[in-house]
């Protein structure tokens, strides 16, 4: 890989350059710090419980733990978002996979993160890794005065990764970074796609695949 000098780069967030679940963490983050209205903390409890069950599918659980914050002012998302990353999830990120994203900046790859976590989680955590917004494609809902609201944009999972990075015109990017089956799809446009940790069900595809897998340490 960094002989290759790939042009363009993804990486998915959760799993990949770092080993938890953003998404489900900020969930609870907000609830702990009351950020998230009891009533609201009821509901999606309740339906993060049936996702677990198998009864509530990966693309509906991460739409609905994005538009649960409706009625809530995006700066108080942001801040929380900002603080919960500095606190809970910088210092487990994957120092071999930082290293990487960051030797391929400099080399002049363009840099892209997908993830099915809300936009407001990912945009505040590759801020300091040098990832714009503009190159964030995350689950996010509509924004009106400054308010979250309710009508979901995008969740990128499954198809979905691979749907957002074609319409900012990313087919066939060089290097794609997943860990998970959720992944396979934008895996798959990749001219070398690269499973990072991978889950049960991707490291079986990546195995009918040939694809080679990498495992990076958890500390420095």
């Amino acid at each position: 890989m960094r002989d290759a000098r790939p042009r363009t780069a993804v990486f998915d967030f959760d799993g990949t350059l770092w080993p938890g679940d953003a998404g489900s963490g900020f969930m609870h983050w907000t609830i702990a710090t009351r950020l998230l209205p009891s009533d609201a903390t009821r509901h999606i409890l309740d339906r993060h419980a049936l996702y677990h069950r198998g009864e509530v599918g990966e693309i509906a659980i991460c739409g609905e733990m994005t538009s649960i914050y409706a009625g809530i002012p995006e700066k108080a998302l942001r801040d929380s978002a900002a603080k919960y990353f500095v606190d809970h999830v910088q210092p487990h990120f994957f120092p071999e996979m930082i290293v990487l994203l960051r030797e391929l900046q400099a080399s002049g790859t363009d840099i892209w993160a997908v993830s099915s976590t809300n936009n407001w989680m990912i945009e505040e955590g590759v801020r300091d890794l040098g990832i714009a917004p503009d190159h964030v494609l995350a689950a996010c809902v509509a924004v009106e005065d400054g308010i979250a609201g309710e009508t979901i944009l995008d969740v990128p999972s499954d198809e979905g990764k691979a749907e957002a990075l074609r319409r900012v015109g990313l087919t066939h990017p060089d290097a794609v970074f997943g860990n998970s089956v959720h992944d396979l799809h934008m895996l798959e446009m990749a001219k070398h796609p690269y499973p990072v940790n991978p889950t049960v069900a991707l490291a079986e595809k990546a195995a009918e695949l040939g694809w080679n897998v990498y495992y990076p340490a958890t500390e420095g």
